[in-house]
């Protein structure tokens, strides 16, 4: 059995529920034995030294618990102090310490600005723990996306919902961000490519099964696709949509590197990814380019608007690489990701802006062909203005209406005046722009 022998400024004696705490084990070089247990000490960590005898390379094994944001800075030192890359580093969950300084190691750590911020080691196996298999990935992928386009074509919100659970696109999300920020090339790599090949799956999908069902007549024919609600609101996304795509970024960034398990922000992440690349599959399955073209838009913005948020939080929150020399070449690489990123935001952004305005535009030109009808029926003995519909184009970047139907209440019995043209007059004078008026006359009896 290895000698066991208990070092440091106090020996566990005390417990002491503290909730969260991490217990490192550390395999101790030939000939660095001394140089880590001055740094614990210094420290002021309780350990326990074993000898190890299995390998000729390692001299000892010590073990510490330690508060979780403080396990990235006493690491650092130890590595400065000789802990090399192959020695055996183990971090687990722990719950009670029984330790006199435990609590002062505590109380010096909390006074650190990132206090809930797990170890840089914690948060690169946290990112590869959400990576999924490649198959299992494209898989419920294709699922989740399938049962988008159903939930969609069903105008039912419910089973929309329902696609974004299964959806496993946090993951890459995320990992692609903790390997810029801690230089993990192969970490940074996958994420992105899963991210794209997911993003691409899912439209394709998509539109496979909405070409399928169309073919194999499972929907009413000449269904208009831009008629159901759930499809028709995804066709000119604005500034909201980019909010809810950071808000997912900066969510997903900070659960996974204060430990909080990421779930329900998968969950955010799928609602700003699925049903749009979805819209895209039934609008190229439909033939409805205009459709196609703004959810693309707005697949591409989120995808870039989550990287650059998670990106960006990792950062300030002073995640760098463990090798020092690279720290300057990843700053750049950084900031230089996050500009492009940002860049290309900003230039999708004219897109979203421009259907915003269109939208305000639209509302506006709504409102006063509304008070122009109403204008003029007022100005008629016995009609009533009961109802104005406004119909516009499939185009997301134009908010003038192309017609308008005016519902008038007349009395039985009346003869009813001709309204179309003293309303389109006014609806010029108005909008400056002629808007195609009709009027539809409808008896009412009243007692």
């Amino acid at each position: 059995m290895p000698e066991r022998q208990a070092r440091g400024p106090g020996v566990f004696r005390r417990a002491r529920r503290c909730g969260t705490v991490r217990l490192v084990q550390i395999t101790i070089p030939t000939g660095k034995r001394e140089a880590i247990t001055d740094v614990l000490e210094e420290e002021g960590v309780d350990y326990v030294l074993s000898e190890e005898v299995s390998d000729q390379d390692y001299t000892a094994v010590a073990e510490f618990p330690l508060p979780p944001n403080a396990v990235e800075p006493v690491l650092e030192k130890l590595r400065e102090a000789g802990l090399d890359e192959e020695s055996f580093t183990i971090v687990v969950d722990a719950n009670t310490v029984i330790s006199r300084r435990f609590e002062a190691l505590v109380e010096r750590y909390a006074e650190d600005a990132d206090e809930d911020r797990i170890s840089r080691e914690e948060l690169e196996s946290a990112a590869e723990g959400l990576m999924p298999n490649t198959r299992n990935y494209f898989v419920l992928t294709v699922v989740s996306a399938v049962v988008a386009t159903a939930g969609l074509l069903l105008d039912s919100p419910a089973t929309v919902v329902g696609s974004m659970v299964i959806a496993p696109l946090v993951g890459p999300a995320l990992a692609a961000s903790v390997g810029t920020v801690v230089d993990e090339h192969e970490l940074r790599v996958r994420g992105v490519f899963l991210q794209t090949a997911g993003v691409l799956a899912a439209v394709l999908s998509a539109g496979l099964f909405a070409a399928g069902i169309q073919a194999a007549n499972l929907v009413p024919p000449g269904l208009d696709v831009l008629a159901i609600e759930q499809v028709r609101e995804r066709l000119a996304p604005d500034f909201l949509s980019l909010a809810i795509a950071l808000g997912a970024g900066v969510a997903g960034a900070l659960s996974l590197s204060t430990g909080v398990s990421a779930a329900l922000v998968g969950v955010m992440i799928a609602v700003a990814l699925i049903p749009p690349a979805a819209v895209v599959g039934i609008g190229v399955a439909w033939g409805e380019p205009a459709l196609a073209m703004g959810s693309a838009v707005l697949v591409l913005v989120n995808v870039l608007s989550i990287n650059l948020a998670a990106l960006a939080v990792l950062w300030y929150q002073g995640y760098r690489p463990e090798a020092w020399f690279r720290a300057a070449d990843v700053r750049t690489s950084t900031l230089t990701r996050i500009g492009v990123l940002a860049g290309v935001i900003l230039l999708l952004s004219v897109f979203l802006g421009g259907v915003t305005y269109a939208g305000y535009q639209g509302a506006v030109a709504e409102q006063e062909i509304t008070e122009a009808a109403q204008s003029t029926v007022d100005e008629h003995d016995r009609l009533t203005l009961l109802d104005v519909e406004v119909e516009s184009d499939d185009h997301p970047l134009r908010g003038t209406p192309d017609s308008a139907t005016v519902t008038v209440g007349t009395a039985v019995g009346t003869e009813p005046p001709p309204l179309a043209e003293a309303i389109e007059r006014r609806i010029r004078e108005r909008l400056g722009s002629g808007v195609r008026v009709e009027v539809r006359f409808v008896p009412v009896e009243t007692a």
